[in-house]
C-alpha cells in the first residue's frame, strides 16, 4: 500500500505543471499573430516496367518507361491564414470603468477584432498528359520481306546448292517471348473489331456483346502491361505551418519538402526538393495627425501588415495571394479609461 501511494504520489507531481498566474482583479489579453497554414495532398506513383519494355518500340510503335520508378506529384495546396494568441506579447489592464466598454476578448484570449483574417486560398494542379497511342491500331508494326539466301556444298569438282534442315529444342529469347505477346495483342484487338462490327460466325448481342469486349480489353491490358508496365497510386495529406518573423529580414521560408521516395516530408528533411514561401510585407505610411501621448494606461495593439505570399517550387509560382499578418506590422497604443 505504500509503494502504490508512493507511486501515486510520484505520478501525481510529474503531471504538475507550473503556470504562470496574473494577478487577481487584472486584464491580461495577447496581442495576435498570424500562423499561414498549408494543406498539401499529393499522388506517389510506383511505377514497375514491364519485362518486354525494351521491345515496345519494336513491335507496338510505342515508347515506354524501361526502369522502375518512384515519383511524387503535389496536387493541391491550401493557403489559410490563421490568428492565435501570440504568448511573447502579453499585457495586463487594470480593471477600471472604461476598460469593459473597449475590451472584447476572445477564447485565446486575443482583443476581438470581428474582422479575423482573410480566406483560404486553393490552387489544384492539373495532371500533366501526355498522347498515349500504346492501345490504338489493329495492325503489326513489323512487316517481312523475302531474301534468297543459298548455301554451297562441294560435291567433286562442282558446287551444288543444297537445302539443310535441323530441329532443336532451344529456350526462346526475351525478344521472341515479346514478339509473341504482341501478336496476340494485336489478334486481340482483331477479335474485338470483329465483335463490334459482326463480322464473326458467332452471334453477339446486348449483354454478351459487353461482356466480350470487356474480357477482351483486359487480356490486351495485361498483355500490354508486359511492355509499358504498370504504376501503383498513393495518395498523401500533410499540414504544414509557416510563422513569418520580423528577424528574417528575406522573407524566405522552406515550408514543406517533397521526396520521390517518401512523399511529402518536413522542411527540415534535406532529402527532399524544398517548397519555398516568399512573405514580403509592404512598407507603413507613418500615421497622419498630430495625436498627444497619454500619461494614464494604455493598452497595445497590432496593424496587421498586408503581405504578398508566394509558393514556388524553386522554378514555378505555384500559389501567390495578399494576406495580412500582424506581427509583421505595426505595434501601437491607445489610452483606456481608468
Amino acid at each position: 500500500m505504500i509503494a502504490a501511494a508512493a507511486a501515486l504520489t510520484l505520478i501525481s507531481l510529474q503531471g504538475t505543471v507550473s503556470r504562470a498566474q496574473d494577478p487577481v482583479g487584472s486584464i491580461s489579453y495577447a496581442l495576435p499573430k498570424t500562423v499561414i497554414t498549408l494543406e498539401v495532398e499529393a499522388v506517389r506513383e510506383d511505377f514497375h516496367a514491364g519485362p518486354y519494355a525494351r521491345f515496345a518500340q519494336k513491335y507496338l510503335g510505342v515508347e515506354a518507361r524501361q526502369e522502375d520508378q518512384v515519383s511524387c506529384t503535389v496536387t493541391s495546396i491550401t493557403m489559410i491564414p490563421m490568428a492565435e494568441a501570440d504568448n511573447d506579447h502579453r499585457y495586463l489592464l487594470s480593471a477600471g470603468k472604461g476598460t469593459p466598454a473597449f475590451l472584447s476578448l476572445t477564447a485565446q484570449g486575443l482583443v476581438s477584432t470581428g474582422d479575423g483574417v482573410s480566406g483560404a486560398t486553393t490552387w489544384r494542379f492539373a495532371a500533366p498528359s501526355k498522347g498515349d497511342f500504346s492501345s490504338r491500331g489493329v495492325s503489326s508494326n513489323l512487316t517481312s520481306e523475302s531474301a534468297v539466301l543459298y548455301r554451297n556444298v562441294k560435291a567433286g569438282n562442282e558446287y551444288q546448292r543444297v537445302a539443310v534442315q535441323q530441329n532443336m529444342v532451344v529456350e526462346k529469347t526475351p525478344e521472341t517471348r515479346a514478339k509473341e505477346a504482341a501478336d496476340m495483342i494485336f489478334n486481340l484487338r482483331n477479335k474485338r473489331v470483329q465483335i463490334v462490327t459482326g463480322d464473326t460466325d458467332a452471334t453477339y448481342s446486348g449483354e454478351a456483346m459487353s461482356a466480350a469486349i470487356a474480357e477482351i480489353s483486359r487480356l490486351e491490358q495485361e498483355y500490354l502491361s508486359m511492355f509499358l508496365g504498370y504504376s501503383e497510386y498513393s495518395e498523401q495529406k500533410m499540414n504544414y505551418e509557416v510563422i513569418p518573423t520580423k528577424e528574417n529580414s528575406r522573407g524566405v521560408y522552406v515550408a514543406f519538402r517533397v521526396s520521390d521516395t517518401e512523399g511529402l516530408v518536413s522542411a527540415d528533411d534535406v532529402s527532399g526538393k524544398p517548397y519555398v514561401l516568399n512573405v514580403q510585407a509592404q512598407e507603413v505610411s507613418q500615421a497622419q495627425g498630430s495625436g498627444s501621448g497619454s500619461k494614464g494606461q494604455v493598452a497595445y495593439y497590432r496593424i496587421p501588415a498586408i503581405c504578398q505570399v508566394k509558393l514556388t517550387d524553386g522554378a514555378d509560382i505555384l500559389l501567390q495571394s495578399r494576406i495580412p499578418v500582424y506581427q509583421l506590422g505595426i505595434e501601437s497604443t491607445f489610452p483606456v479609461g481608468n
